[in-house]
C-alpha cells in the first residue's frame, strides 16, 4: 500500500498535467485565430490606406491639373479684354471720323422695331377739376396746353411716345403683337404672374408690386380679333383680356414668387409629395383649375402657404415641413391665398426618381426619441420601447394616423428593423392613456422581462412658448393669424391643448474626442471619481476661483457651466478646463447637476452620463466608502431618487447599470469602465433645441 501511494500521486499529477496541457493548447489555439483575424484587419486596413493615399494623390493631381487649366482661362481672358478695348478705342475712332455714320446705317435699316425708350422721372401735373388752368403759372400753363394738344393727336400717334398721355388701346395691341411675333419664346418660358384677379379686388396688392405684363383688352380692336389666332407653341389668343408680356421672362431658379389666387378645396386643385428633408413639391394639377390657370406645374416648390379668411387665418413656411404638415395646412386653405413657390426641377426629379425606385416612400427624414412604450400588436406595427431612438420616413404612411419609422442600432444611423407607429397626435393620446392606466391602483401585474421591468412611459413635458422644431397645425385648430406658423410657432407637429411630448426630435452626432463624464446619483459620482481619477484616461476637472470681471468676461463668452460650492468663495467650473482635458484624450470627471447638460451641449461637449441604479440592498455594500466621505446610505437613497426624477429632463440617452449587476466598490468600478468605453462608441443623440 505505501508503494501504491506514491504511484497514485504521480498518475494524478500526470492527468492535471495532461489536463493543463490540453487546456493551454486550446488557448494556444484560440490565440492563434484571434492573431490571424487580426493580421487580416491589418491587412485589410493596409489595403484601404494605401487605396485613401492613391484618391487622394489622384485629387491632388486633379487639383493642379485644375489649376493649371484655371491659369490658362485666366491668361485667355485677359488676352480677349486687351482684344475687347482695343476694338472698343477703333470703333470710336471710326465713329469720331465718320459723324453721319450713324445716322445713315439707322435710316439705312427702315422701319423696323425701334429700340425701348429709357424711362425718365417727369412731374406729375394734375389740372383742377372743370379743367381750369388759370390757377397755373405761365410756364405751367404753357406745358398742360402742350400735353393736352399732344393727347388730342391720332390714336397711332401714341404709340411708344415720349408723352405722359397713357397709350391707347390700338397703341398697345399693336406694341404687344410686335414684341409677341418677335420673341414668341417668352410665352414658352416658365410664366412670372404674380397675381389674377379671382372674383376679390386686388388692386392694393398689385400696386405693390412692379408686374411684368400688360393687359390688353382686344374686345375693343375690331372684327379681326374676335376670332382665336394661333401662335407659336399651339397657342391661342382669344378676344378676351390677357396677360401678354412686353419683355421675354427669365428663369431664375431660386427666387421665390408670390402667386395669389383662388384656392377653393386647393388639395382637389393640386397634390403635394415631399417632405421635410426634400421639400414640398407639386405633383399634379387639375386641369382647367385655378392652379392651372395660375401655370403651377409638377416640379414647382412650395415654400410658403398665406391664408387669409374669417376665422381660419394662419401663415405657414413649408420648408422643413413634413408631409403630414403640408397636406394639413394646405388641406385647410378653402379660399383666396398666396403660395410662395420657387422651381426646384433638380429636386424634384431626384425625389420622383427615388419613389419609383423604391429607395423611399417620401421626402420625410427625421430622428425621434419615443416616451412610451408601444406594443405593436398589430401587423406591420413596430414594438417600441421607451427611450428608443427611431427614424422617421413617412409622416402619410397608411393614410394619416400612421408613421414608418426604422429602430436605428445604438452604433449608427443605419436602419434596422422597419414598422409603422402612431402619428404624434395619436401617440399623444396613447401617452395620456398609458399616464392614466399608471395612476389606478390594479392588481394584475404586467408581464416582465428577463433582464427586469421595463420601463413604459418618460415623462416630458413642453413649454407652448418654447416649442420643438418641425411645428405645424395638423389638427385644423385656428391659430393667431398675425403670428406666423412655421417650423417653431406652435408645439411638436401638432398644435393640442396637452403639452405631454409621446416624441422628442433627435439629432445624432459623432464627438472625436473623449467625453466628460457625468454620474448620477452625484453622491455616489464623488466615490467613483475618486478611484477613477487613479486610472489611466480619466482626471477630475477641477473648478476655477474667478473674481467678479474674469467671471464676467466668461459669462459673455458662454464659458460658464456651472457654480460649485466653495469654502474660499464663488468657485466655477468652465469649458476651457473640460475641453483641455478633451484635448489631451482624458475623460473629464464633473462633478455637476443634471440641469448644466443643456449649457454643455450649447458649448458643442456631448458628455456620457452614467446612471448607477441604487436599492437598499446596493446601498449597504457601500457604506464603508459612504462613512469615509460623511455620507449615510439614507442620504444616498434619498439624493438617488431625486435625481433620478431629474434624469427624465435630460436632452439626451443615458446609460444604466443594474444594482444586480455589480457586488462591490470594485466590481462596481469595473462597470462603470465598460459602460463608459461603450458610450464612446456609440452615437450621441441628442435633443434638438427650439430655434
Amino acid at each position: 500500500m505505501r508503494c501504491l501511494s506514491p504511484c497514485v500521486q504521480c498518475w494524478e499529477e500526470k492527468e492535471q498535467t495532461l489536463l493543463q496541457f490540453q487546456k493551454t493548447k486550446v488557448d494556444c489555439e484560440i490565440y492563434r485565430e484571434k492573431m490571424n483575424a487580426l493580421q487580416s484587419q491589418v491587412a485589410e486596413l493596409q489595403r484601404e490606406r494605401d487605396q485613401a493615399y492613391s484618391a487622394r494623390d489622384a485629387a491632388q493631381a486633379e487639383i493642379s491639373q485644375s489649376l493649371t487649366d484655371k491659369d490658362a482661362l485666366r491668361r485667355k481672358v485677359f488676352e480677349l479684354t486687351d482684344q475687347v478695348c482695343d476694338l472698343r478705342q477703333q470703333l470710336r475712332t471710326l465713329q469720331a471720323e465718320s459723324p453721319q455714320g450713324p445716322r445713315q446705317e439707322a435710316e439705312a435699316r427702315g422701319p423696323g422695331r425701334r429700340g425701348k425708350q429709357r424711362l425718365t422721372r417727369m412731374f406729375a401735373i394734375c389740372p383742377p377739376d372743370g379743367g381750369d388752368c388759370s390757377c397755373l403759372s405761365p410756364p405751367e400753363s404753357q406745358l398742360w396746353s402742350d400735353l393736352s394738344t399732344t393727347s388730342s393727336r391720332e390714336l397711332a400717334d401714341s404709340f411708344r411716345s415720349s408723352s405722359p398721355v397713357p397709350p391707347s388701346q390700338q397703341s398697345l395691341h399693336k406694341r404687344a403683337a410686335e414684341d409677341l411675333w418677335e420673341d414668341p419664346c417668352s410665352f414658352s418660358s416658365f410664366p412670372e404672374i404674380l397675381e389674377v384677379d379671382g372674383g376679390t379686388s386686388l388692386g392694393a396688392k398689385a400696386g405693390d408690386t412692379d408686374l411684368d405684363y400688360e393687359i390688353v383688352d382686344r374686345a375693343e380692336l375690331g372684327e379681326s380679333s374676335n376670332s382665336p389666332r394661333p401662335v407659336s407653341g399651339g397657342l391661342y389668343l382669344s378676344a378676351s383680356s390677357a396677360p401678354v408680356r412686353r419683355r421675354p421672362a427669365r428663369k431664375i431658379l431660386s427666387q421665390v414668387t408670390v402667386l395669389a389666387f383662388q384656392g377653393e378645396a386647393l388639395l382637389e386643385q393640386i397634390s403635394v409629395i415631399g417632405g421635410n428633408h426634400t421639400g414640398i413639391f407639386i405633383h399634379w394639377v387639375t386641369p382647367g383649375s385655378a392652379a392651372d390657370e395660375m401655370a403651377l406645374r409638377p416640379g414647382t416648390q412650395i415654400v410658403r402657404v398665406d391664408y387669409e379668411a374669417t376665422g381660419a387665418s394662419f401663415k405657414a413656411a413649408l420648408e422643413g415641413a413634413t408631409l403630414e404638415q403640408a397636406v394639413g395646412l394646405l388641406g385647410r386653405v378653402n379660399g383666396f391665398c398666396c403660395l410662395s413657390v420657387k422651381v426646384n426641377v433638380e429636386g424634384y426629379k431626384k425625389l420622383v426618381q427615388d419613389l419609383e425606385a423604391k429607395v423611399a416612400t417620401s421626402g420625410d427624414s427625421f430622428y425621434i426619441r419615443v416616451n412610451l412604450a408601444l406594443e405593436g400588436q398589430a401587423e406591420g406595427e413596430l414594438q417600441v420601447h421607451c427611450n428608443d431612438i427611431l427614424h422617421v420616413t413617412d409622416t402619410l404612411c397608411q393614410g394619416r394616423g400612421c408613421w414608418q419609422a426604422h429602430r436605428v442600432g445604438p452604433y449608427s444611423t443605419r436602419d434596422m428593423e422597419r414598422g409603422a407607429i402612431p402619428s404624434y397626435s395619436r401617440a399623444q393620446q396613447l401617452l395620456v392613456a398609458l399616464i392614466q392606466d399608471m395612476a389606478q391602483p390594479r392588481t394584475t401585474a404586467h408581464k416582465q422581462s428577463p433582464g427586469g421591468p421595463q420601463r413604459l412611459v418618460r415623462i416630458v413635458s413642453v413649454d407652448r412658448t418654447k416649442a420643438s422644431p418641425l411645428c405645424a397645425s395638423s389638427d385644423g385648430a385656428q391659430s393667431d393669424p398675425s403670428r406666423p406658423e412655421g417650423p417653431s410657432a406652435s408645439c411638436f407637429w401638432a398644435e393640442s391643448c396637452v403639452t405631454l411630448v409621446p416624441y422628442t426630435l433627435m439629432h445624432p452626432r459623432r464627438p472625436s474626442r473623449p467625453r466628460p463624464v457625468l454620474f448620477v446619483p452625484r453622491l455616489l459620482g464623488k466615490i467613483l471619481s475618486e478611484k477613477l481619477c487613479l486610472l489611466q484616461g480619466f482626471k477630475k476637472c477641477q473648478a476655477e476661483y474667478l473674481s467678479q470681471e474674469e467671471y464676467d468676461a466668461s459669462s459673455q463668452r458662454g464659458d460658464i457651466v456651472q457654480e460649485q460650492e466653495a469654502s474660499g468663495g464663488h468657485c466655477w467650473v468652465t469649458r476651457p478646463a473640460v475641453e483641455l482635458l478633451m484635448d489631451k484624450n482624458t475623460h473629464a470627471l464633473l462633478d455637476v447637476r443634471l440641469d448644466s447638460i443643456r449649457a454643455l451641449h450649447a458649448m458643442e461637449i456631448f458628455p456620457i452620463i452614467v446612471h448607477v441604479s441604487v436599492n437598499e440592498k446596493a446601498a449597504k455594500r457601500l457604506r464603508k466608502p459612504l462613512q469615509r466621505l460623511g455620507a449615510s446610505e439614507e442620504q444616498l437613497l434619498d439624493t438617488s431618487r431625486q435625481e433620478e426624477a431629474e434624469l427624465d429632463k435630460a436632452p439626451c440617452l443615458c446609460g444604466s447599470l443594474a444594482p444586480d449587476g455589480w457586488s462591490d466598490l470594485d466590481t462596481l468600478l469595473s462597470c462603470v469602465r465598460f459602460a463608459i468605453a461603450d458610450e464612446q462608441k456609440k452615437v450621441v443623440w441628442t435633443e434638438q433645441s427650439p430655434r
